[in-house]
């Protein structure tokens, strides 16, 4: 069964290994952290120096509190057929807050105290930008006893920052309409739980003030029940004294009829004038009509007294249970909260940017990163030996032999040398993406390492467009002689270098690029037949080749060699480039050993040494 459906299911070794690529463990987290570092760092810093400068530049603002207590009271005519239900609903205590929140109550308030024509209750708690930064700056020169430098001085006038800006006149108009807004911005009324008590809040910059206007306030509201009863009784007043007239003359009437029926015994009382058929009531009727009245009358003669007693004594159904005081600790802004959500916002901006940038990021960063994308491996990390970010010096192997880069120079040959081919390692080529890469300093330390190891080592440069015989040796007179037959005798020695070097110039002279050309030099260099012009074969022959900006042409020639190692910059490397110049060696049956990471500011753990 196994042999008729061989690739049905995946092994497991290949779950295991997909499962792995798909799942994101610590190091990644941790790899990300480290890369993205610096950009979560400046996010934190710059909202801790957003927070900080709000902190500085905003005026403390001070709240009090008051608390209203609505207390349901019915008239004393509804209130003698026995229990009645007081209780108010959400809508009644809604409504009481809404009056709060009116403009009459405001109003009210602002006659009361004169708050138009207050400076310090018209001056805005949030001051615009550019006060902003004008108490900014006077923190500053303070702080660095900068008042005393003219210069300092005549600069910070210059931009006109030296004083406030001055307000624009207001009608009156604006300026009770400004007070009206301030107001009603800065009360906050609300109620307590599901209570009948209503809180009171005012915000001010002076905390005296801000006692004064919530007290206020809440006396406004008492005073505006006290002055609509007074008002409703009033017009209730005057409404029933017409009723008690008319119902009077009807009472008066009633009893007189009834009275005179009692008198004449005569049933032609209310007869019609007319003459025709007459309903005459009886003497049970004219009493009960007359009584009827009398008790209508007495009712709203009731009525009657009760509203003149409100009027004389109006009694609210709102008292104060407590009135507000100044506060002694301001209530905005808190420093402490204000600099944690600055911490907390810095945070989430810098790894969400982090994200970003890692989402849109385009470069190779990681030995994963090549692996998944090229299907090359990775054949080692070098680290930057600068906080600048850069490379290696050409000499950097023989200058810091212990350094990191050192060893991981060390470990990349290692990995070189292992390369599963057909035979050793003896033709070895350089090429990267761009002539701005990092191929010559490692084609000369990786030159150093096997030249130091006992290896005779030869660097060929063949990249053509560069000037990395120039970068590498320098003023040298071996380069002034002219070009001699055959190539060989055209090597010089490196100066101050263990290895020997074939410069670019003859290599373009002799058009060594041809892959026939380079074929037939390298056999000549690694035989026995040089002992006849005194030179050694040499053991490793390091071509420094051309890059894929030269064209794709001049790459042909890595064919002829052994392996040849891309050498990529971390973060500036670009995959879509990097796979172009894979496919292009790939096209010219160029054995590809694997890439070589530098500027690697982000090591894997396990290329990290010691």
């Amino acid at each position: 069964m196994n042999r008729m459906f061989p690739n049905q299911w995946p092994s497991t070794t290949d779950q295991q290994a997909s499962a792995g690529q798909e799942f994101i463990g610590l190091s990644d987290i941790t790899e990300f952290l480290r890369r993205y570092i610096g950009t979560i760092i400046a996010c934190l810093a710059a909202s801790l120096l957003v927070g900080g400068f709000y902190n500085l530049t905003t005026d403390p603002t001070f709240t009090a509190s008051a608390q209203i207590l609505i207390e349901p009271k019915l008239p004393q005519h509804l209130q003698e057929g026995g229990e009645v239900n007081l209780s108010l609903d959400t809508a009644q205590v809604e409504s009481q807050i809404a009056v709060m929140q009116s403009e009459k109550i405001a109003a009210m308030v602002i006659d009361q105290l004169r708050l138009v024509d207050d400076p310090a209750f018209n001056r805005p708690q949030a001051p615009i930008l550019r006060e902003r930064f004008r108490k900014f700056g006077e923190v500053l020169l303070d702080t660095f006893g900068l008042r005393k430098s003219a210069w300092f001085t005549s600069l910070w006038e210059h931009f006109g920052l030296s004083a406030p800006e001055s307000p624009a006149t207001l009608t009156e108009y604006q300026k009770s309409r400004r007070s009206m807004s301030i107001f009603r911005n800065s009360l906050d009324i609300r109620r307590v739980g599901v209570s009948y008590a209503i809180e009171i809040s005012f915000t001010s910059l002076d905390p005296e003030g801000a006692a004064r206007i919530t007290n206020a306030t809440a006396d406004a509201f008492v005073r505006e029940q006290i002055e609509t009863k007074t008002d409703a009784a009033k017009e209730g007043g005057a409404w029933l004294e017409q009723r008690l007239g008319q119902l009077r003359t009807q009472m008066n009437e009633a009893m007189a009829k009834a009275q005179e029926f009692r008198s004449r015994h005569d049933y032609s009382v209310g007869q019609e004038a007319s003459g025709g058929t007459s309903a005459v009531p009886t003497l049970e009727e004219l009493e009960v009509t007359a009584e009827t009245y009398q008790k209508m009358y007495e009712s709203f003669l009731q009525a009657y007294t009760n509203s003149v007693s409100q009027q004389s004594y109006p009694v609210a159904d709102a008292r104060v249970i407590t009135a507000a005081t100044a506060p002694l600790r301001p209530s905005a802004p808190r420093p402490k909260l204000i600099l944690a959500f600055a911490a907390a916002a810095g945070l989430v901006l810098g790894i969400g940017l982090s994200f970003a940038r890692h989402t849109f990021d385009s470069t190779i960063r990681s030995p994963r990163h090549i692996r998944d994308n090229l299907g090359v491996e990775c054949i080692g990390e070098l680290p930057p030996t600068s906080w600048r970010g850069e490379s290696g010096h050409v000499d950097e192997v023989v200058r810091y032999p212990h350094s990191q880069y050192s060893h991981s120079l060390r470990k990349a040959r290692t990995e070189i040398s292992l390369a599963e081919t057909s035979h050793p390692i003896k033709f070895l080529g350089l090429t990267a993406v761009s002539n701005h890469s990092s191929k010559s300093s490692v084609a000369s330390n990786l030159a150093s390492l096997y030249a130091m190891s006992g290896l005779k080592t030869l660097v060929i440069d063949a990249d053509i467009r560069a000037a990395m015989t120039t970068r590498l040796l320098g003023p040298s007179r071996a380069l002034d002689k002219p070009f001699q037959d055959p190539v060989r005798l055209n090597i010089v020695r490196a100066p101050g270098r263990p290895f020997d070097i074939l410069p670019g110039s003859v290599v373009d002279d002799k058009q060594l690029l041809a892959p026939g050309r380079m074929k037939t030099l390298l056999a000549e260099l690694t035989t026995s037949d040089l002992a006849a012009c005194q030179l050694a074969a040499y053991d490793i022959v390091i071509v420094n080749l051309p890059t894929l900006a030269s064209g794709a042409d001049e790459l042909v020639v890595g064919s002829v060699l052994d392996g040849v190692v891309i050498v990529a910059d971390w973060g500036k490397t670009h995959v879509e480039t990097l796979r172009e110049l894979v496919r292009t060696l790939q096209a010219s049956r160029t054995p590809i050993l694997g890439v070589l990471l530098t500027k690697a500011r982000a090591m894997t753990p396990k290329r990290r040494t010691a």
